[in-house]
């Protein structure tokens, strides 16, 4: 019976992800109320924080599957940081898109070197070395670890990002630090959705990627075990 639950749970995941996405949306542009300053725009708030989130998300996984990595090697841990990774850039791609389209409406132009976008602009770049490293160099059992240290090493920027603000001031808002208050009530039901949705979205591409990527290990090692065995060479 595990098995076949367990074969349901991926489909399942993504009915509702698909759902939840579906309603975030319809709730984001159709309950939400326009924000009297910044008109609709405003509204690429309901995504781009909650896409902060799924990076963090991310890249905490690529930091647990790293850390498990590096303390006992196996195929599970590397998939699981590698997923992460990947799911780190997806998010923080979106973030660093929907960013500056606020900013230039807030601040007059799309991009300050304010110590949150900055420290962002850093993590992103470091998945996206991380996805690269293990796009072109091969599953050698050094570069895997040489991986796995860059994605602790990822994670350790994630705690300044999120204090960056207070300790550095800069233009960056402080709404969801601030309890919300800054929000309507209006809005907040739209946000929460928001969050669910991508929360929803990043287990699901950690998820799927980590299956992926497994798989690929485990066709690996079938062809090492044939080539060892003989059966690939040539009668």
């Amino acid at each position: 019976m595990t098995p076949k639950r367990h074969s349901y749970a991926l489909p399942i995941l993504i009915v509702l992800s698909a759902v939840t996405v579906v309603t975030a949306i319809q709730a984001i542009f159709l309950q939400a109320p326009v924000e009297s300053t910044m008109g609709i725009v405003q509204k690429i708030f309901y995504f781009h924080v909650p896409a902060a989130y799924a990076m963090y998300l991310g890249a905490l996984a690529c930091f647990g599957g790293s850390v498990g990595f590096l303390l006992h090697p196996s195929d599970r841990a590397d998939a699981i940081a590698k997923a992460g990774a990947q799911a780190a850039v997806t998010f923080g791609l979106i973030v660093l898109v929907t960013g500056p389209l606020w900013a230039a409406k807030a601040w007059g132009r799309y991009w300050t070197w304010d110590p949150r976008l900055t420290t962002s602009l850093l993590s992103v770049l470091v998945y996206v070395a991380y996805t690269l490293l293990r796009a072109f160099t091969g599953d050698g059992e050094a570069e895997r670890k040489f991986s796995a240290a860059l994605g602790v090493l990822g994670a350790a920027n994630l705690p300044i990002i999120h204090y960056s603000v207070q300790k550095w001031s800069g233009q960056h808002p402080r709404v969801i630090s601030q309890g919300g208050g800054g929000l309507a009530p209006a809005m907040k039901p739209s946000l929460a959705l928001g969050f669910l949705a991508f929360t929803l979205l990043a287990i699901l591409i950690v998820w799927s990627r980590a299956r992926i990527e497994l798989a690929a290990a485990r066709l690996r090692h079938l062809e090492e075990e044939a080539l060892d065995a003989g059966l690939g060479e040539e009668s």
